[in-house]
C-alpha cells in the first residue's frame, strides 16, 4: 500500500517539475519572432 501512494507521489512530482520548466513564449517573443520573419521574406523577395 505504500508502495502505491509512493509511486503516485513521484509521479507527480515529476509531472509537477517537467511542466513547470517548460519554455513559455511571451506576446513580445511572438511580436518579436513574426517581425524576424517579415524581415527575412523581405531579404528573400528582394534577392
Amino acid at each position: 500500500m505504500k508502495r502505491i501512494f509512493l509511486m503516485l507521489f513521484i509521479a507527480g512530482l515529476l509531472s509537477t517539475t517537467l511542466y513547470s520548466c517548460r519554455e513559455t513564449e511571451t506576446t513580445g517573443d511572438k511580436i518579436e519572432n513574426a517581425a524576424d520573419d517579415v524581415g527575412d521574406a523581405v531579404e528573400d523577395a528582394v534577392d
